[in-house]
């Protein structure tokens, strides 16, 4: 069943009026927020981290700074390749408020190595500090620590760095022929997968009445999150231990590089991740800097601080998307799509990254470029292709936004060639809710969504809003409006049986969740995810609060430290609700049972008769036999002898699942101005589909942020470099980040389809919004440009202009 979006969804005025939309109504938030079962999952609950976030009262790394702490800054290559002969720290030392200064040699770190046990992998290590060369620019080659930033920032420009410059490999097609970036390599390929090789293919494609080949590129992206990498660090004397304070989204991840790094046990280490201003798969990495600082603070024994600026964030943070698509299509006479022949290379830059490594793009875009289409003849070369540039991370949707990208100017230019509606080649194409469970092409298996239906949906709110017809008029006028479309399934909550496919090193998947109560009846719950702005702290506690009969309020959630709960492999992928939330729940499940036999012996109840519902467990059927739960805790601390038996009020679970699709179409009107080639876009409609939805603000808020960074990839956003391999988009002059001005009202529409691969029947989305937004735009542009011809992400207006004359 379709319903909008619980708040915010307001849109522009439509061709066919606007439509009053009703506020949320009572006065009592805690209760108003219930959904109309009683339950919490589906609450429109606000989040509990807004009030301490909008009050100032959020604590990230830069807020921390304990008494004598220190500031690094980094010295960086100033040139993107060359042979590092010298690093002279005399003058740096000699700066007023300099404490100490280190090159590579100095401190003998371990550089990252991040493995995929495949034969077609080739290695590479990331060291902390450049040691023989230098090979992109920005790669620190020292760092300085002083009193004060200020002192750090000037001891790091005094470092002499002698440095003899070779040539940059600064594009995808240089690289393929140059020199090897790192000895010991055989070319700059570190990854070169052929997959789901099909020998009926080249026939197929031979016979078909419609063949299109068609290239497509996509420009590299910074993840540009409100707040940058930033790090400190200190030593425990009293629990011999180095304590690191970063703004991660993998803080387990990063223990294990700074113990690898400095040669500790993990024990000696532990990760906190304290409030995190945006992550969006920069911060599911481990920094080079970040081991570095680590190692500071272990061998001067005082706190240690690094806080990334935005020059830094933009030239030496981890990279994105930089991909080249070459593309054979094959269709019959009524659009259906009957095979796809595709090489793609993804431009990773001068290291794999740890512990994802450079296959992270070629691998996402070889195994799930089919998306939500019955495609059953498939060939693919993905290579990962070592520049001259700062290395690349899985950001935001990780290569989904180009393949569905892909995907979606094919289907628009098949229905362009064969003289089709766009939306009806779409339906023909997409699986239907009858063939679920669907075994695609690449041998994934999609559990059931609501493909055709999203599309339906979405293409009659556009109808039913006059927006097609608008559009004919306005041609009629001159006015060059026009309307996209993107359909695209998500795949989310990655457990390790779809991890295991890459062959990782470090297999990521399972989560582990910790539960007690303490004699006031509130609960912790830990979580091995770690939130950076997902909000975590209200939808976990709603998952929790529904299984034990309490208000989300009575539930603390406690993620981010390696030292509490159990191992966890953090928050990326899509993957929180469903694997950590589906922990939790089974955490919870087992709690609520301790509950109900320790009320048993009170009430003098069967256990199996017992209802935990609003804060007091009760005989069911007899609401007078009944006690608070906090009464029921308050016993089983205090006063454990009156209970027989097992009376600790706490459980642990872990949940491992195989994954699970969400699925989502995006619908957008753009007008284009004829004399300076800007889009404007009029109208964005998300109809989107991600099981049972846990908390609808949150979805909300999840779909209109991604939908903005898509917008921004389409239009926008792009990291440039000249061919010497200076990144000339190092400021927000240069790059171009959309303000509130050009991103529109988006309104979101919910279609469920629950999962059972879900302990909760919710499936991921944290990343839809990002990956269905580029595709649409840049059709809703060609459409109104009346061509067939913009293939690249982002869309210029020069451009647009280019087609227009």
């Amino acid at each position: 069943m379709a319903r909008e979006a619980a708040a915010g969804s307001e849109g522009p005025e439509t061709p066919a009026g606007s439509e009053a939309r009703e506020a949320a109504a009572g006065s009592d938030v805690r209760e108003a927020a219930l959904s109309v079962d009683g339950r919490w999952i589906g609450a429109a609950l606000p989040r509990k981290e807004d009030p301490r976030l909008l009050q100032g009262r959020g604590r990230f790394v830069g807020d921390l700074e304990p008494p004598g702490t220190l500031h690094a800054a980094f010295a960086r290559s100033p040139v993107a390749a060359g042979a590092l002969r010298s690093v002279d720290l005399t003058s740096a030392l000699a700066v007023p408020g300099v404490v100490a200064a280190f090159a590579a040699a100095d401190l003998g770190l371990t550089g990252l190595r991040a493995v995929l046990e495949r034969p077609e992998f080739h290695p590479s290590t990331m060291p902390i500090l450049a040691e023989d060369a230098v090979r992109h620019v920005a790669e620190p080659v020292a760092v300085v620590v002083a009193e004060d930033a200020y002192a750090a920032e000037d001891g790091a420009e005094a470092v002499i760095a002698d440095i003899e410059p070779g040539e940059a490999v600064s594009s995808l097609r240089r690289a393929l022929d140059a020199a090897p970036l790192h000895d010991g390599v055989a070319s700059n390929v570190f990854v070169d997968l052929t997959m789901f090789d099909d020998p009926e293919l080249d026939t197929i494609v031979g016979a078909a009445p419609l063949v299109l080949e068609e290239a497509f590129t996509s420009g590299r992206l910074a993840a540009l999150p409100m707040e940058g990498r930033a790090c400190l660090a200190e030593w425990s004397d009293r629990d011999d231990q180095l304590v690191v304070h970063v703004s991660t989204q993998v803080p387990h991840q990063v223990r294990t590089a700074i113990a690898t790094s400095l040669g500790l046990p993990e024990s000696r280490v532990r990760v906190v991740a304290p409030d995190v201003g945006g992550g969006f798969g920069l911060k599911c990495v481990a920094g080079r800097e970040e081991i570095a600082v680590a190692a500071l603070a272990h061998r001067l024994r005082r706190p240690v601080k690094w806080v990334e600026d935005r020059q830094e964030n933009l030239t030496a943070a981890f990279h994105a998307r930089e991909q080249e698509y070459d593309i054979r299509a094959a269709f019959d006479a009524d659009g259906r799509i009957l095979a796809v022949d595709a090489d793609i290379r993804c431009d990773v830059g001068a290291y794999s990254v740890f512990p994802f490594t450079s296959g992270v793009e070629p691998l996402m875009a070889a195994t799930e470029l089919p998306g939500p289409y019955k495609l059953r003849h498939y060939r693919v070369r993905s290579r990962a292709v070592a520049t001259n540039k700062a290395p690349t991370a899985p950001y935001r949707g990780v290569s989904r936004p180009q393949i569905t990208f892909v995907m979606e100017r094919l289907m628009d230019k098949a229905a362009a060639r064969l003289g089709l509606d766009p939306a009806e080649v779409r339906r023909r194409n997409l699986i239907s809710k009858d063939e679920f469970p669907y075994t695609g092409v690449t041998g994934i298996t999609y559990d059931p969504g609501s493909y055709r239906e999203s599309l339906d949906l979405a293409t009659e709110r556009l109808r039913a809003e006059g927006w097609y017809d608008l559009r004919a008029a306005a041609r009629d006028e001159g006015r060059l409006v026009g309307i996209g479309l993107s359909c695209f399934s998500e795949r989310t909550a990655y457990g390790t049986p779809a991890f295991m496919q890459r062959r990782m090193a470090m297999t990521p998947g399972y989560d582990v969740s910790h539960i007690r109560m303490d004699p006031s009846g509130t609960v912790f719950v830990t979580t091995g995810t770690a939130s950076h702005g997902q909000g975590h702290e209200t939808t976990f506690a709603q998952i929790v609060a529904d299984q034990l009969g309490l208000h989300p309020d009575d539930v603390r959630i406690r993620q981010g430290d390696t030292d509490v709960g159990g191992y966890g492999w953090g928050t990326f992928a899509s993957r929180s609700i469903v694997v950590g939330g589906g922990a939790a729940r089974r955490a919870a499940v087992q709690l609520a049972e301790r509950i109900r036999r320790a009320a048993g012996q009170l009430l003098e109840a069967d256990p199996a008769d017992l209802v935990l519902a609003g804060g007091a467990v009760a005989v069911r059927g007899v609401p007078a036999a009944s006690m608070p739960i906090a009464e029921v805790a308050r016993i089983a601390h205090f006063q454990s002898y009156r209970l027989d038996g097992d009376h600790l009020l706490e459980a642990s679970a872990a949940y491992d699942p195989p994954g699970t699709f969400s699925n989502a179409t995006h619908a957008v009107v753009v007008e284009l101005d004829p004399g300076t080639g800007q889009a404007r876009i009029l109208r964005y409609i998300v109809v989107e589909d991600c099981g049972v939805i846990i908390n609808p603000l949150v979805v909300d808020g999840q779909v209109r942020g991604g939908v903005a960074q898509g917008i921004a990839a389409a239009l926008y956003e792009q990291v440039h470099y000249d061919e010497s391999g200076q990144p000339v988009t190092a400021t927000l002059m240069d790059y171009l980040v959309p303000t509130a001005t050009e991103i529109p009202p988006i309104e979101v529409l919910h279609l469920e389809t629950p999962s059972s691969h879900s302990e909760t029947g919710s499936k991921g989305m944290g990343e839809g919004g990002t990956i269905g937004a580029p595709a649409a735009v840049v059709n809703a542009v060609n459409d109104a440009a009346g061509t067939q011809v913009l293939d690249t992400i982002p869309v210029r207006p020069e451009q647009i202009l280019g087609v227009l004359t």
